[in-house]
């Protein structure tokens, strides 16, 4: 009993807390790639725009299909995260494999982010037209909890000072 109990409490605690993003790829009927787009909380949590890493892939699908409707046969998600950070997209061509090459990087800063992007197309053999195509930032599961703290901290010292000048 006791596990399903702490179970059912870690789940309602995970599925509240979670906030992130998804970079979503789609392919033609012949396996070339036709667009690549992502999506992402753009709001820390409780904001109009905060949503969990499943929503943003699911928001990313879908603007698979408006930006490649006519030729999308397949669409995959190629990274998701639920932690706040910079992100970096980058593409390139491996010619030895015959093939284009996309890679997402995660960092603190967004130098780190393009970094780990680029090194992740060098590991698979990427040679020729390295580039960033997409650089943001995402609020993830981690940014709730500093915001609200912060906003906690702000009205306790607003009531204590206004509760102080109330008695002089």
């Amino acid at each position: 009993m006791k596990v399903f109990i702490f179970g059912s409490l870690f789940a309602f605690f995970v599925h509240q807390v979670l906030g992130g993003d998804a970079v979503a790829i789609g392919y033609k009927y012949d396996g070339v790639w036709t667009a690549v787009t992502y999506n992402r909380s753009s709001t820390p949590k409780g904001g109009p725009h905060y949503h969990d890493a499943v929503q943003a892939c699911t928001f990313a699908v879908r603007d698979l299909h408006v930006r490649a409707n006519d030729y999308l046969v397949r669409a995959e998600i190629i990274g998701k995260s639920d932690r706040t950070g910079y992100v970096a997209v980058a593409r390139g061509k491996a010619i030895a494999k015959n093939k284009d090459v996309t890679a997402v990087g995660r960092g603190n800063s967004q130098a780190e982010a393009d970094q780990k992007a680029l090194a992740l197309l060098n590991a698979n053999g990427v040679t020729e037209n390295e580039q960033i195509v997409y650089r943001y930032f995402s609020y993830g599961a981690d940014s709730g909890a500093r915001q609200t703290t912060s906003r906690r901290a702000r009205h306790a010292q607003r009531a204590h000072v206004s509760k102080v000048a109330s008695h002089m």
